[in-house]
């Protein structure tokens, strides 16, 4: 016959698997419920702001001839989410936006989530983490502050990028980076000219018609050149923004790149 503290021992352990298996089993179901639950709530976003916004926004909101553009506009994306709620709620009467307060917080919230998603903020929080990083990445290896300023410090043949981030997603600022060939001007090399009396300027063509040529250097300064005064003018075959980023850097120093320079956007300047 068998012992009661055996029976007791045996039952126990037979409970103790029993809970086990069920923690598990809840727990891979919390797991597999969070991304159907993300979902759903993007999609509502995306019916609500399809029903109440793109009618004057357009799908993307990119703007229309009803409305402005809301998903690239710097001034719109920095908007905190508080505030966009507000003009959620309460509208913009004076320029013809009406409120959606009767839509319910549920709803707003769910258009704002769809919203922030057009405007590549839902990337650009988790690549924003690794900004630090992103700033070793851009004044040291990607070699981008040698022609790039940011916030005054950088170099001055490219365009500044300060607020390039507050105006363009995640996804548009990595294929600026790795796409660099495919926007216009971007093959421009760096041009070397040499002067009768021996000076050797190198700078981007900024100016030309047949009688002189203006070439920006490296350190900013402009020259205006004669070119009866130039013995020699030649021209780099590479641009001078590399378009091999896309192999030089891995995915993970892009995403701090990225990341870098949307962070950059978003930061109150001294």
């Amino acid at each position: 016959m068998f012992s009661v503290n055996g029976l007791i021992k045996r039952s126990a352990a037979w409970i103790a698997v029993v809970l086990i298996c069920a923690l598990t089993a809840s727990h891979a179901q919390t797991r597999t419920e969070k991304p159907k639950q993300s979902n759903q709530a993007s999609a509502a976003g995306r019916q609500t702001f399809e029903s109440s916004c793109a009618p004057c926004h357009g799908l993307n909101g990119k703007g229309g001839e009803r409305a402005p553009d809301i998903a690239t506009r710097p001034e719109i994306v920095r908007l905190s989410d508080n505030e966009t709620l507000k003009v959620l709620r309460n509208g913009i009467l004076q320029k013809g936006m009406p409120p959606f307060a009767a839509l319910g917080p549920a709803k707003l919230s769910d258009a704002l989530n769809y919203l922030r998603s057009l405007q590549g903020k839902s990337k650009a929080l988790t690549l924003m983490a690794t900004s630090e990083e992103g700033k070793d990445i851009f004044t040291g290896k990607g070699g981008c502050s040698q022609c790039h300023m940011i916030h005054g410090a950088g170099g001055f043949l490219g365009p500044d990028l300060s607020d390039y981030g507050a105006s363009h997603s995640a996804d548009n600022v990595r294929s600026a980076i790795v796409s660099a060939d495919k926007r216009p001007g971007s093959r421009k090399g760096l041009v070397h000219a040499t002067t009768n009396d021996g000076r050797q300027i190198s700078g981007l063509v900024r100016n030309e018609d047949n009688f002189s040529v203006q070439l920006q250097a490296l350190d900013g300064t402009f020259h205006l050149l004669d070119k009866s005064a130039v013995s020699e003018l030649t021209s780099d075959s590479a641009p001078l923004m590399p378009d091999n980023y896309g192999s030089s850097l891995s995915k993970s120093e892009l995403d701090q790149l990225v990341g870098y320079l949307l962070s950059v956007a978003h930061t109150e300047r001294d």
